[in-house]
């Protein structure tokens, strides 16, 4: 062979030689460097206000590590910007959250005292967040290298019965609300309460309608079953679950159900998934479950005695330890969502700061990068990664603010609600 005839072999077998497959951590690197995560759930708003009453001056959010036991909560913080930027976090909704046992009135109170001091927090570091109303912003602001925060409220209590307090939360700020947290509204059954409407009353339903017409993602995490589907019924336009796993995995009522995934397509809405170990890993529910049971059985035995029942359940922990939730059983969870809603249908929902402590390797919002390598090792592509990401969680938000541009011409709803703290219908 002459020594031309070598070059152009040597060239030929180059150019014909395939590139070398990329890791999955490069895969993952490149997915998150094109679209960041968009988180669907965050609740530093209420550790601001359990650990310093709202009151944010000397607060600093560059660096939480060191909000430790002292504080109220008794363990460190798991956001702040460092660990938001080490994550690869773009977007996030942070969440509103007020407790269910609050009285309406004093929940609605509180709700805008929440979106008060989110703004307050945002506008504090404005080189890192920036305020975000809508899907324009949110690009806007990834693209200028910030978070772009966005308020959610959790729980429907926080309007006190009001489509008039509902659309003030929307013009302050809030651009989801989960229609119930851990308790019954009067207009729509919880998850984890005794059904009382049967899913959502026909008060309910215009909460729906009239979240639709302002363009405010309506967001079933924590709802029931029937509640789920009721909204599905009277949505036209795409829901989300901010912040839920998939049942057929992990059993908690928290969890979305098949009979819902399979609506989802058609709907155009999303399963932000979860970290909390509880609703990851079935093991864990059932040590939970356990657990609770043991407590009743020892308070049974040793009535009058709490330092009993104290000793006995700190020496069934030790020989009965909790399993650890790992990144493996959260890919789980997207893997089941994927199966029966497809890839448009998922989102991710950390619900960082509400829980102790997300799964092994992901234990604060630092660790996304983690989940997006292995779901590139499952063989999810880079494309499929940025849908669940961010793009995903775009489409649905562009979705709902055309619904509302289409209902400009609408009239806001004027159906008065169940009486406050009555529980009527």
């Amino acid at each position: 062979m002459t020594m031309f005839r070598s070059v152009l072999f040597v060239a030929a077998a180059l150019v014909a030689a395939p590139a070398a497959a990329q890791t999955p951590e490069e895969v993952a690197a490149a997915a998150l460097d094109a679209a960041p995560v968009w988180d669907g759930h965050n609740d530093v708003p209420i550790q601001l206000r359990g650990r310093w009453n709202n009151a944010i001056a000397d607060f600093d959010f560059e660096d939480t590590t060191d909000t430790g036991p002292e504080h109220s909560e008794g363990r460190t913080m798991h956001t702040d910007l460092a660990r938001l930027r080490q994550g690869k976090v773009g977007a996030q909704f942070w969440s509103v959250y007020v407790s269910a046992d609050l009285k309406e009135p004093e929940a609605v109170q509180a709700t805008i005292e929440q979106i008060d001091v989110t703004r307050r927090l945002i506008d504090k570091y404005p080189g890192d967040l920036a305020l975000a109303l809508t899907a324009d912003d949110v690009e806007r602001a990834v693209a200028n290298g910030k978070i772009a925060s966005l308020i959610g409220m959790e729980g429907g209590h926080s309007i006190g019965s009001s489509l008039g307090v509902l659309r003030q939360m929307h013009a302050i700020g809030a651009r989801y609300m989960t229609l119930t947290h851990s308790k019954n509204t009067p207009w729509a059954d919880s998850a984890t309460d005794t059904p009382a409407h049967d899913g959502l009353t026909d008060f309910g339903k215009d909460v729906v309608r009239e979240m639709n017409r302002l363009g405010m993602l309506v967001d079933l995490s924590h709802v029931s079953e029937k509640t789920m589907h009721d909204a599905l019924d009277v949505a036209q336009a795409p829901v989300i679950f901010s912040h839920s796993g998939a049942r057929a995995i992990n059993g908690h009522a928290r969890n979305v159900p098949d009979s819902v995934l399979a609506r989802l397509p058609e709907n155009g809405g999303i399963v932000m998934v979860v970290a909390l170990p509880g609703f990851l890993s079935e093991p864990a529910r059932q040590w939970f479950g356990n657990r609770q049971a043991e407590k009743a059985r020892l308070e049974a035995l040793w009535q009058g005695q709490p330092e009993a029942v104290t000793s006995q359940l700190t020496a069934w922990d030790a020989a009965n330890p909790l399993p650890q939730a790992t990144i493996s059983d959260m890919v789980d969870h997207i893997d089941h969502v994927r199966k029966l809603a497809g890839i448009e249908s998922i989102g991710i929902g950390g619900d960082y700061d509400g829980m102790p402590s997300g799964p092994v390797g992901m234990e604060d919002v630092s660790g996304y990068p983690a989940l997006f390598v292995e779901l590139a090792r499952r063989g999810y592509s880079r494309a499929e990664l940025e849908q669940i990401s961010y793009r995903n969680m775009m489409r649905v938000l562009r979705a709902a603010e055309a619904r509302a541009i289409a209902a400009a011409a609408q009239s806001p709803i004027e159906t008065v609600g169940p009486k406050w703290g009555s529980g009527e219908d």
